[in-house]
């Protein structure tokens, strides 16, 4: 652990009578206590530090009465934020599943058409992170993620429609522009619930639906194989069959994934404000409706964040290769379409078995930096195996997937974010900032599987390869920012005062400071 999440377990059971970091909640009605007007200081302090000021609940929460909680949040929370990331990566990827049934040959793709749909979906996925970066401030993050569930879900079932390239394109710019809002919705909601070691796991678990995506979409796929039908594919059931699942999966969001622990109805009074008080220790702050313009220019003075979107482009361009392409570099081995989507599957595996290890790791050890770097090892590997061991099917095999070890890079990247940028207005726009230079990455990734390398795609190999041990580099980089930029900041004995202290300095930690403003603030890595 660093010196930070040292304070963090010491001031797990102290933040239960002190500081307090929670979530505020939106504008509905079933938020009268959070949104009550204050006049002192009503600007800057967290809406979640009135509502606990407010509340007659004076909670000390027991370890034991904190684990319990734990569990029963992880039982109505994390389980739709599963859901939501495992369709969102399904409907994304059904493109690649759809090649190999038939859809580049029915609708006529020419030359690097089926590259240029993929890159699209995350052009309009980059464009769409700007509003989102300004709506996820002023309206519920939750509402706003089941809303756009839902219309994602209706334009994957509306690729079906698709009868040529234009059609396509269309199809998949609409997908892109209403997935944008799922892993900035994530990352801010997670961060309401649990503190910094205690979301890693989490984000963990939830991000692990990427992995079930890749083995569900290879079942799907062949599956929908051995439908014959001379009016309607097997690829055009596909996309409408798991377009309603998704649009269901949006309306449960819609209306049953709480806007603020606040507003949790399977939490009485007293273990809201417990849970308030527990999480206070985080120091970021999760929701003011306060624009702040001096957050959004210091965005872009602040080294982390472009330390960030660098090493997040970096990953990106791998697995932008892999989840577009991974079903269309095995059936090139020789396998035909349907044994193809099966040998995908275990890319799944991988992708579960590493996201669930980092997780753990990175809850128990910390250590950020070392996890990701760990993690793009196996990446240069099978990169390597894919370019240069093209004699060996089993090799190449392997080396696909050795690459998708990577996958956990992101939510460790994720989780980084949402623990490291402090002050609500910063937080916002710079969880949509690293979401969208994952699009930057993924923009790139197709875009190195040109027709004229077709089949093998050596240059694309050799690019992931590359790519990987940039990112390695740039994860011990961010470490070394961190330790310098920690050892400026007050001393370790100073934060703990601050922890212990009541009145004003209690209300400081809520007045809305970002990481690099607030002097008591600690980087994890």
């Amino acid at each position: 652990m660093n010196a930070h999440e040292k304070v963090e377990v010491v001031s797990d059971t102290k933040a239960d009578t002190s500081s307090r970091d929670t979530s505020s909640a939106p504008g509905s009605p079933g938020q009268a206590i959070g949104e009550k007007s204050h006049p002192q200081h009503g600007d800057n302090l967290d809406q979640a530090y009135w509502y606990v000021q407010d509340s007659h609940n004076v909670v000390d929460a027991t370890p034991r009465e904190l684990r319990r909680l734990r569990r029963k949040i992880d039982f109505w929370i994390v389980p739709i934020m599963f859901c939501c990331y495992t369709m969102q990566f399904i409907d994304k990827v059904l493109l690649n599943y759809a090649a190999v049934m038939g859809l580049n040959k029915e609708l006529k793709l020419k030359s690097n058409e089926f590259s240029n749909a993929a890159t699209w979906f995350f052009i309009a996925y980059l464009i769409a992170e700007v509003p989102n970066g300004i709506i996820l401030q002023r309206i519920s993050v939750a509402k706003w993620l089941g809303a756009n569930v839902i219309l994602w879900g209706i334009a994957t079932a509306c690729t079906a429609a698709a009868h040529n390239y234009a059609s396509l394109l269309a199809a998949r710019i609409f997908l892109g522009i209403f997935e944008a809002a799922i892993a900035p919705s994530l990352i801010l909601i997670s961060s309401q619930w649990y503190t910094k070691s205690e979301a890693a796991p989490r984000f963990s678990i939830w991000y692990a639906g990427l992995g079930l995506g890749q083995i569900i979409g290879g079942i799907v796929s062949y599956a929908f194989q051995q439908v014959k039908h001379p009016a309607f594919s097997g690829w055009k059931i596909m996309f409408i069959v798991l377009g309603l699942v998704t649009v269901i999966i949006g309306f449960v969001t819609f209306f049953f994934l709480p806007d603020t622990p606040m507003q949790a109805r399977f939490l009485s009074e007293a273990e809201k404000v417990m849970l308030l008080k527990h999480v206070a220790v985080n120091q970021t702050g999760i929701r003011n409706k306060h624009y702040k313009w001096s957050q959004a220019l210091e965005v872009l003075r602040d080294p982390q964040l472009w330390l960030m979107v660098l090493l997040t482009i970096l990953i990106s361009i791998s697995s932008g290769v892999v989840t577009t392409y991974s079903a269309t570099l095995i059936r090139n081995f020789g396998y035909k379409p349907p044994t193809a989507a099966l040998l995908n599957m275990p890319s799944g595996i991988v992708s579960i078995a590493s996201t669930l290890i980092v997780g753990y790791g990175v809850r128990h050890t910390s250590n950020r930096w070392a996890w990701i770097a760990a993690c793009c090892v196996p990446g240069i590997l099978g990169g390597g195996l894919m370019s240069f061991a093209t004699g060996s099917k089993a090799a190449q095999l392997a080396g696909i997937y050795m690459v998708n070890a990577i996958t956990a890079t992101l939510i460790v990247i994720y989780q980084w974010t949402g623990a490291n940028v402090a002050g609500q207005t910063k937080r916002v726009i710079s969880v949509a900032l690293v979401s969208g230079s994952f699009s930057v990455g993924n923009i790139i990734g197709p875009q190195t599987f040109q027709a004229k390398d077709a089949p093998k795609y050596i240059p694309a190999k050799i690019t992931v390869l590359a790519t990987q041990a940039a990112a390695a580099l740039i994860a011990v980089v961010l470490f070394l920012y961190y330790v310098w930029a920690n050892e400026r900041k007050a001393p370790v004995s100073v934060v703990r005062e601050n922890i212990d202290a009541g009145g004003q300095s209690e209300e400081r930690l809520w007045e809305g400071q970002t990481d690099m403003q607030n002097r008591t603030f600690r980087y994890v890595y």
